[in-house]
C-alpha cells in the first residue's frame, strides 16, 4: 500500500478515533454517575466510593458533553439587588426622617415587579418633595475639593454605587457557585438591577438558596507559609489513611489500584543514604504512582516551591518520603494544586476529621483564580494554596471605597482602597507589624490576592499592587467592595425544571434528530446510489465530530443545539449534492472516473466555501450578542459549518480517491445508464 493511500485512510480514521476519544469522558461520567446513584441511602458507601473514584469522576464531569437546562433539568433563579436599601444605607442615619422614609416607600411601590429604573424613579420622587440631597447624603471630602454642583456630585455617587452593587453581587455569586464545579452555570445581568442564573442538573435547591442569599464575608488574614504548614499536610495524610501520628507512616504491603495523575517516577529513582530508606525503589512508575497516592492521599496533590529569599528564584520540591524537619525553617514557601484535582482537594478540606487535624490557629485556603493565564495547549491550570491565620485580622466591613487605578511611576495597574477611621487605625497596626510579609484578601474562603506589605499604612488609604492587568485590578476592587456590600440580594423568581420535562425534551429532540437524519440518509441512497452511501458515511462522521467538538471545547448541548446539529447535517448534504452533480456532468461528458472526481471537487469548491462561509458569518453576531439558547444554537452551527468543510470535502474525496486507486473505472452516483 502506497504512502498516498495510507494518508487517505488516516484522513478517514483519525477523526473517528479523535471523536471517540473526546466523547469517552461523557460515557465514563454517565456510567460512574449511575454507579454512584446506586449507592444513594448508604452514606458510608458513597464516601468510600468518592475517596476511590472522586478524582476520576471529577475529571469525567469536567470533560463531558454537558446538557442544558432544557434537557437535563435544574433551576432557573432570578435575583434582584435592593437598590433602595443601598440608598437608605448611604444616607446619614441622623438625618433620616419621615419624609425620607415615605419617598423610599413610594418608590418601592412604583418599582416592585417592574422594569423601571429604581434610582431614576427615586430621584423624581425626591425632587417632587422639594428637598435637597444634601439634607440626607454626606458629601465626601474629595467631592468638596473638586467643587461644582454638590447635588450632582451626590447623584453621581449614588449612580456609581447602584451600578457597582450589581457587579459586586454577580462576582460574589459566581465565586460561590464555582465551589460546586458547575462549569455550565450561566450567570447574566438582566436589566439594571437583576441577575439571572441557570443551574442545570442542580437538585439541592435549599442549599443553593442559602448559598446565594448568604451575606458575603471579606477578610484580611496574615499568610503563614512555614515549615509547620508542611507538618499539617502530613497530619492530614494520616487522617485520610486512618493513622494517628505526627508524621506519615508508609505501608508498602498493600497496593491501591487507582493511578495518580501526578508523575512520581522520580521517587523510585531517588538516591538514599540509608539501606531500604526508599520503599518504592525498584518498582515500576505506575506502581510508584499508585502507592504514593495511597500513602500520601493529601500531599501528593500538592507541588511545592521554595526560595531562600525574595531575590532568589523558586525551586520545585517534593513532599514524598520526607519529614517536616527535612525542610528549611527560614525561607519562602509556595504550594500549588492542579485544577483537575482541585474539587477533590477542597472536598478533603471540608471533612470534619481533616479540620480537626489542622492547628487551631491555622487555616488552609485556595486561590479564587488560577495562576497566570489559562493554557491553550490543554495543560491543567494551577491554583495557589495558602496557609493563613484562622481568625481574621480585619474584615471587609471597614472598607468604604475601592477602585482600580495605575501607578504613575511604573504605569502598572493597582487598586486604591479606603477604610473607615476605626478600620484605618487597625490596618496601620497590622501593616506596621507585618512589613515584608503577605496579607491575604479572602472572599468567602477563597484568596483573591496576597500582596506583600511594603511599609506601615496609616490614614486608612492603601495601594494594592501586583495586578497583571487592568481587568485583574478591576476584579480585585469589586471583591474589596463586596465585603462592604450594603445592597442585599433577594430571590424574586425561582423555577425548578423537573426530570419529567428533561426526559420529555430529550425524547422529542432525539426522535426528531433521528427522523430527520434517517430521511436524509434514505434520500441520498435513493438518489445517488453508492455515492449517496459514501455521503452518508461522511454524514455520520459529521455528527460524531460536531458532538465531540462540543464536548472537547466545554460546550453545552441544549434543544437549540440539537436544532443546530440538524441544520449542520443539511449543510453537509448540500455540499455533497454540489459535488455529485458536478461529477455527473463530467462523467456524462465522457471523462474518466479519476478526472471526474478531480474536476467535480474543484468546480464545486467555490460554491461550498461560499455557502459555509455565509453560515459562519451569520453565527458571529449571535456569538457576540446572543446568550443562553441563542448562543448555544450559534456555537453548534459554527462548529457544524467548520466540520462540514472537512467531512464533505476532505473525507468524501479521500474515499473517492481510494476507490479510484483500487482500479475502478466507474462508480454509480445515480447517473443515468447509457446505451
Amino acid at each position: 500500500m502506497s504512502s498516498k493511500t495510507w494518508s487517505k485512510w488516516l484522513l478517514i480514521l483519525l477523526p473517528i478515533i479523535a471523536g471517540a476519544y473526546l466523547l469517552w469522558p461523557t460515557y465514563n461520567y454517565y456510567r460512574m454517575n449511575q454507579e454512584r446513584d446506586g449507592l444513594l441511602g448508604d452514606s458510608a458507601a458513597i464516601e468510600s466510593w468518592d475517596l476511590a473514584n472522586g478524582e476520576d469522576f471529577a475529571k469525567a464531569r469536567n470533560a463531558r458533553l454537558k446538557l442544558g437546562l432544557d434537557l437535563r433539568g435544574g433551576m432557573y433563579v432570578t435575583l434582584e439587588v435592593d437598590i433602595l436599601k443601598l440608598i437608605e444605607e448611604s444616607a446619614d442615619p441622623l438625618s433620616v426622617d419621615e419624609d425620607f422614609t415615605n419617598i423610599l416607600e413610594k418608590t418601592r411601590a412604583q418599582t416592585d415587579n417592574t422594569d423601571l429604573d429604581v434610582l431614576d424613579t427615586y430621584l423624581v420622587n425626591f425632587r417632587a418633595s422639594g428637598k435637597s440631597l444634601l439634607q440626607y447624603f454626606p458629601l465626601s471630602s474629595s467631592d468638596e475639593a473638586k467643587g461644582g454642583d454638590p447635588e450632582k456630585a451626590i447623584e453621581e455617587k449614588l449612580r456609581n454605587d447602584a451600578a457597582g452593587a450589581v457587579d459586586q453581587a454577580m462576582e460574589v455569586i459566581r465565586q460561590r457557585i464555582n465551589k460546586y464545579d458547575l462549569s455550565e452555570v450561566n450567570i447574566q445581568k438582566q436589566g439594571a438591577r437583576r441577575i439571572a442564573i441557570e443551574l442545570p442538573d442542580v437538585k439541592d435547591e435549599k442549599e443553593i438558596r442559602a448559598l446565594i442569599q448568604t451575606t458575603a464575608r471579606l477578610e484580611f488574614k496574615r499568610v503563614m507559609m512555614t515549615r509547620d504548614l508542611i507538618r499539617t499536610f502530613y497530619a492530614i495524610d494520616n487522617v485520610l489513611k486512618g493513622v494517628v501520628a505526627a508524621e506519615p507512616v508508609v505501608d508498602t504491603t498493600a497496593v491501591d489500584s487507582t493511578a495518580t495523575a501526578k508523575d512520581t517516577s522520580a521517587v523510585a529513582k531517588a538516591d538514599t543514604s540509608k539501606k531500604n530508606a526508599n520503599p518504592y525503589a525498584g518498582l515500576s512508575d505506575d506502581e510508584v504512582a499508585r502507592r504514593v497516592k495511597r500513602d500520601y492521599p493529601f500531599s501528593y496533590m500538592l507541588t511545592g516551591l521554595f526560595a531562600q529569599s525574595e531575590k532568589s528564584s523558586f525551586q520545585n520540591f517534593d513532599l514524598i518520603l520526607k519529614k517536616a524537619e527535612d525542610f528549611p525553617e527560614q525561607g519562602i514557601y509556595n504550594f500549588v494544586v492542579s485544577g483537575t484535582i482541585l474539587p477533590q482537594f477542597l472536598k478533603y478540606l471540608e471533612r470534619a476529621d481533616v479540620k480537626r487535624a489542622i492547628p487551631t490557629d491555622l487555616d488552609i485556603v485556595v486561590a479564587a483564580r488560577p495562576e497566570g493565564t489559562p493554557a491553550k495547549d490543554g495543560t491543567p491550570e494551577f491554583y495557589n494554596v495558602y496557609g493563613v491565620v484562622r481568625e481574621a485580622d480585619l474584615t471587609g466591613d471597614v472598607v468604604t471605597e475601592a477602585f482600580p487605578s495605575f501607578d504613575q511611576s511604573s504605569n502598572q495597574p493597582m487598586v486604591l482602597m479606603e477604610m473607615s477611621g476605626e478600620g484605618g487605625e487597625r490596618w496601620a497596626q497590622i501593616t506596621g507589624a507585618n512589613i515584608g510579609k503577605r496579607i491575604a484578601i479572602i472572599l468567602d474562603g477563597r484568596v483573591y490576592s496576597a500582596p506583600t506589605v511594603q511599609n506601615k499604612i496609616s490614614g486608612g488609604s492603601s495601594q494594592i499592587t501586583g495586578a497583571t492587568s487592568p481587568e485583574e485590578a478591576n476584579l480585585l476592587a469589586v471583591v474589596l467592595k463586596a465585603g462592604a456590600l450594603k445592597a442585599p440580594v433577594k430571590i424574586i423568581e425561582e423555577r425548578v425544571v423537573g426530570p419529567s420535562l428533561g426526559e420529555d425534551s430529550i425524547r422529542r429532540g432525539v426522535t426528531s434528530s433521528l427522523l430527520s437524519f434517517a430521511l436524509i440518509v434514505l434520500f441520498m441512497l435513493a438518489y445517488y446510489a453508492w455515492g449517496g452511501g459514501l455521503a452518508d458515511i461522511a454524514l455520520l462522521m459529521n455528527v460524531l465530530l460536531v458532538v465531540a467538538g462540543l464536548a472537547g471545547f466545554g460546550g453545552t448541548l441544549s434543544l437549540p443545539g440539537i436544532a443546530g446539529i440538524i441544520l449542520s447535517t443539511a449543510m453537509a448534504v448540500d455540499a455533497n449534492i454540489l459535488i455529485f452533480e458536478r461529477m455527473r456532468e463530467e462523467l456524462y461528458a465522457g471523462k474518466t472516473l479519476k478526472v471526474a472526481i478531480d474536476l467535480g471537487f474543484a468546480k464545486a469548491w467555490s460554491a461550498i466555501i461560499d455557502s459555509n462561509l455565509t453560515n459562519i458569518l451569520a453565527t458571529i453576531p449571535l456569538l457576540i450578542w446572543g446568550s443562553g439558547p441563542v448562543r448555544g444554537f450559534a456555537v453548534t452551527l459554527l462548529v457544524g459549518a467548520v466540520i462540514t468543510l472537512f467531512t464533505a470535502v476532505v473525507v468524501t474525496r479521500a474515499m473517492f480517491t481510494l476507490i479510484a486507486a483500487s482500479g475502478a473505472t466507474t462508480f454509480n452516483i445515480g447517473q443515468k445508464r447509457t446505451a
